[in-house]
């Protein structure tokens, strides 16, 4: 999809290079195809290296110069880079944004009718190429520029479609949820020691459970009420820590964490 693509990638921070690793490792375009800008020279210089794509302190040579803009800035900087980029951009052009709480609509009245723009809200496993990534798309964007976003995702990880409405429900999800997770295998690594197992055993194994659990889930052939089920025999050891679970409210406080990151979503969406 992305080849005889240029790339722009305006932003080289943690997921900007992320994602440049995700496009070059996988092949999807060549390496003097991506271009990636920032103000740090030494992070530049350090992406050249690693990655051997070209590099520019000028986010208008970026956008001028290339046909799918990724714009991996933060989001308090966002109004400042959409007004540098602005004259660069022409009709038809794909940009697609990884700020959190920036709306299409706000992109949309700061640049040129006609660009085709979509929202994204990637995670942080990502870096490992296990990464949830939901996509948005503006008004004047097509399943072209789609298809051209998901080659991007897909190759950190999976890759899904929503409407823009429904990114604050995925940030306190899949944005956030990873922090959820690591609480919950520091937690399963603390009891483990507890037990008398030593730390880093501890770690692994409170880690890889997690990991192969979800990969299960993930399958996609039994609802992970069933898997549980499969694991826990009458009498057993796995019920009587199920119950301690529950007498601890651990699923309603995850879907109290989800609720409370979701609102707080919002509230940074309308700039409190």
């Amino acid at each position: 999809m992305l080849k005889g693509k240029r790339i722009g990638v305006i932003g080289g921070g943690k997921m900007g290079g992320v994602l440049i690793g995700g496009i070059i490792k996988n092949k999807l375009a060549a390496k003097d195809a991506v271009t990636v800008s920032d103000k740090d020279l030494a992070r530049l210089q350090e992406l050249e290296k690693q990655w051997g794509v070209s590099i520019t302190e000028d986010n208008k040579k970026v956008a001028r110069e290339s046909d799918i803009i990724i714009l991996s800035v933060k989001p308090q900087t966002m109004p400042n880079v959409l007004d540098d980029i602005k004259e660069a951009l022409t009709k038809n052009k794909t940009v697609i944004s990884i700020a959190a709480g920036i709306s299409i609509k706000f992109m949309e009245a700061r640049l040129k009718k006609g660009i085709h723009l979509i929202r994204a809200m990637p995670n942080t496993p990502a870096l490992c190429g296990e990464g949830a990534t939901a996509l948005a798309l503006g008004a004047d964007a097509t399943q072209k520029d789609l298809a051209l976003a998901r080659t991007i995702f897909d190759a950190v990880g999976l890759t899904v479609i929503v409407k823009e409405e429904l990114l604050n429900a995925v940030t306190g999800l899949s944005g956030s949820g990873p922090a959820y997770g690591f609480i919950i295998v520091e937690a399963l690594s603390d009891a483990g020691v507890l037990m008398g197992l030593p730390r880093d055993l501890a770690l692994k194994l409170a880690a890889q459970t997690l990991l192969g659990a979800a990969k299960l889930c993930l399958a996609g052939d039994k609802h992970p009420g069933e898997l549980k089920d499969m694991v826990t025999s009458p009498a057993g050891t796995t019920i009587a820590g199920v119950q301690a679970l529950e007498d601890g409210a651990l699923r309603a406080t995850l879907i109290a964490a989800v609720q409370a990151a979701v609102l707080r979503a919002g509230e940074l969406e309308s700039g409190k």
